[in-house]
């Protein structure tokens, strides 16, 4: 079974960060807390997170700091953000944020269900493209080492399995779509659309094979 989900809560505040765990508890994940920005760019180094929810205001390495580290990291640039202040921040907060990278931006007070709708739709998406990343290593394995030339048998043997494990992988995306729908987040449009995009490049070279 594979590893569950990884999320970085990242606030300075114990409450907060015991209130965010509240929130997603009911969600197949696993959090990890970071006190200050330091913090969290230490997690980053020997963890791999699906995605970020990180405060802004902080003493010392503020959220904005914080994002512009992680965007400037080979390893944490893909790693999505999502930015929480409280309601009476400076109104340009929003727009540093996202041009701090951030793919999302909430206020406090927010509604919870706001909150686990949008984490969860980033979790499958991050999921997702494990499954990915494994069913195409997969299949370049099997059509290297297990395909030899001379051995149309062998070849036939392996496609109806490989074309199992495909065809899992659009049904896992179709729901991942129909989640991002219910969600009614824009912000995942993006990585949707460029994830389906490798699995239609997959589905094709698979085709060609066949």
């Amino acid at each position: 079974m594979p590893d569950r989900a990884k999320i970085l809560l990242v606030d300075d505040r114990e409450e907060n960060l015991i209130a965010l765990e509240a929130i997603l508890s009911s969600l197949d994940i696993v959090p990890v807390r970071a006190r200050s920005g330091e913090e969290a760019l230490k997690a980053l180094l020997s963890t791999e997170f699906a995605l970020i929810l990180l405060d802004v205001r902080m003493p010392g390495m503020d959220g904005f700091e914080t994002a512009a580290h992680i965007k400037r990291r080979e390893r944490t640039r893909n790693i999505p953000i999502i930015f929480l202040t409280v309601v009476d921040s400076a109104p340009d907060y929003a727009f540093r944020g996202y041009a701090a990278g951030a793919v999302d931006y909430l206020t406090k007070p927010f509604d919870p269900w706001v909150l686990r709708a949008k984490v969860s739709v980033f979790v499958e998406l991050y999921n997702m493209n494990r499954r990915m990343t494994e069913q195409a290593a997969l299949l370049r394995e099997r059509l290297t080492s297990e395909l030899p030339p001379g051995e149309p048998g062998q070849q036939a043997s392996v496609l109806p399995e490989l074309s199992r494990r495909l065809t899992s992988v659009e049904d896992e995306l179709a729901r991942v779509r129909e989640l991002a729908r219910k969600a009614n987040d824009s912000t995942i449009n993006g990585p949707l659309t460029d994830l389906t995009e490798r699995v239609t490049h997959l589905r094709a070279g698979f085709d060609a094979l066949s």
